[in-house]
């Protein structure tokens, strides 16, 4: 019995890791994706005053 218990602690402990993992990658593409359009605006926004 112990070693199921511990099996099972294991598991939610790795499930708990992967969650967390998961929500980084998301705010990571969230960050970049939001970098981009920034880039994009100023690009636009020079070459719209270029003389």
């Amino acid at each position: 019995m112990p070693d199921a218990e511990r099996a099972r602690e294991q598991e939610q402990r790795r499930l708990a890791q992967e969650k967390k993992n998961e929500r980084y990658v998301w705010w990571y593409l969230a960050y970049f994706l939001f970098g981009i359009h920034i880039v994009a605006f100023v690009m636009i926004y020079a070459v719209m005053h270029a003389k």
